[in-house]
């Protein structure tokens, strides 16, 4: 038994008082407690997979990290795909039903994905969305994601093919600046082929490539696909005639008839000066910086595609990757979330920073001096002047034949219009399926053909 001094009443009636004050004090702290420990149970976090191609996969992470302290409910997984397994992987998710909730995607990719009913339609997201808007992107750029009036991707980055060139060996031969149609490009490669001697030439054209035959073709105004895009127009006057001026080149030994593969180191064959210019796209703007000998980096530039002839600018292609949300997610509004963050201005130019890749908003270029930048610029101007590929899911396919005939007709193999008529006659077969579709008045949109 304890005993207490004997106190006055007052002295109780503190000691009563404090007591009282410590147990509801300790009544809070222990709710606080209780309230705190649970609150993490009782706010669920959101898991989001995110599939990113090469290289990109790697670095976007510095900005998912940022992304997820500003969402602290949103947890990003980033998977890395190699560039070579990633459309079969796509196809392989979408088959067993394991997609992830959203993906980089190249944009000529996004016609085949959009028919297979795996993308989610985006023009609901966009249209609540300031900053997300046609009118912020390159106009081709955007097209490239909308079929039959749906939008099916948000462009994450872009590129395009243009001249890389050497700016020394131009003025050599007289010319201070890259020609602007064909006419005067093929002056100005002719006298590089007087300046530089024999074994030596004033352009690389890989003949693995299908891009350099199809950017002609475009710029001659072919649609490349003709009857709804179910026939090929490879043959047809304008790819024709753009095909003559692609062959012609090589016909007058102005470029080396031979491929990527049979170049030893393209980086150094363009310092030792085995060609002058180069189209290829804004990938090579780092390696070219990082590659050439330091008596050379002043010594090249970029320029814009020539075109056909005055008035005519020379267009390119529409490349890059979008941003595309899967139906099966289950996420739709977090993964817009995420959406939405990479594409503000701030972070597509750290991504630019980080990766190289050009910026898919304007407001990007304009803010971080792209637009005018010394090697940037070119790429400002073309892309300006850039036109979707046909958007079917049967494009791959397509383009891999245009390389093969082309190649065959430049090596001799077959002659340059028979190589188009067997061209045509590929694609018409690889396209038998859409005319058999159309014909049972099948609706246009390519999601549908492949729901059917």
């Amino acid at each position: 038994m304890i005993f207490l001094p004997e106190l006055p009443s007052t002295g109780y009636r503190k000691i009563g008082s404090l007591c009282r004050f410590l147990s509801l004090g300790l009544s809070v702290i222990v709710l606080y407690l209780a309230l705190g420990c649970g609150s993490s149970e009782s706010l669920p976090t959101t898991k989001l997979r995110f599939w990113v191609m090469g290289r990109e996969g790697e670095l976007v992470e510095e900005l998912v990290a940022i992304f997820e302290k500003e969402n602290p409910g949103i947890e990003v997984e980033v998977q890395q795909i190699p560039w070579s397994a990633a459309h079969e992987k796509l196809l392989t998710a979408y088959v067993g039903r394991s997609t992830p909730d959203l993906a980089q995607l190249g944009n000529t990719w996004i016609a085949e994905f959009a028919a297979l009913g795996a993308l989610e339609e985006l023009d609901s997201q966009i249209a609540t969305t300031p900053g997300i808007a046609p009118q912020d992107y390159f106009e081709g750029i955007w097209r490239t994601n909308v079929i039959d009036g749906v939008t099916w991707g948000v462009p994450w980055y872009v590129d395009t093919r243009l001249i890389f060139y050497r700016k020394d060996v131009l003025a050599q031969a007289g010319f201070d600046s890259m020609p602007g149609d064909w006419a005067g490009w093929i002056k100005a490669m002719e006298a590089v082929n007087r300046s530089v001697g024999p074994d030596r030439y004033p352009i690389f054209l890989p003949l693995n490539e299908w891009t350099q035959p199809v950017i002609f073709g475009l710029q001659e105004g072919s649609p490349l696909l003709v009857d709804d895009f179910t026939r090929g127009a490879f043959s047809a006057p304008r790819f024709r005639d753009a095909f003559h001026f692609y062959y012609d080149i090589f016909e007058r030994g102005l470029a080396p008839p031979v491929g990527n593969n049979e170049i030893a180191n393209l980086y150094q064959e363009f310092a030792k000066g085995l060609f002058a210019m180069y189209i290829t796209g804004p990938w090579n703007l780092v390696e070219f910086q990082r590659r050439l000998p330091e008596e050379l980096l002043d010594a090249w530039g970029t320029a814009p595609l020539p075109g056909p002839g005055p008035g005519r600018p020379g267009v390119s292609l529409a490349g890059g990757s979008s941003l595309v949300l899967f139906k099966r997610s289950g996420h739709g509004d977090a993964s817009w979330r995420l959406v939405e963050f990479l594409s503000r201005a701030e972070n597509q130019l750290r991504f630019y920073e980080l990766t190289g890749d050009l910026p898919a908003k304007l407001d990007a270029w304009t803010d971080g001096g792209l637009a005018e930048g010394q090697r940037t610029r070119a790429f400002w101007v073309q892309l300006h002047r850039v036109v979707p590929l046909p958007a079917v899911p049967e494009w791959e396919l397509i383009a891999a034949r245009v390389q093969e005939y082309s190649e065959e007709a430049i090596r001799g193999v077959t002659a340059r219009d028979s190589a188009l008529t067997e061209l045509d006659r590929e694609v018409d077969r690889i396209l038998q399926k859409r005319r058999w579709l159309r014909k049972r008045r099948v609706p246009s949109s390519p999601h549908v053909l492949q729901e059917r």
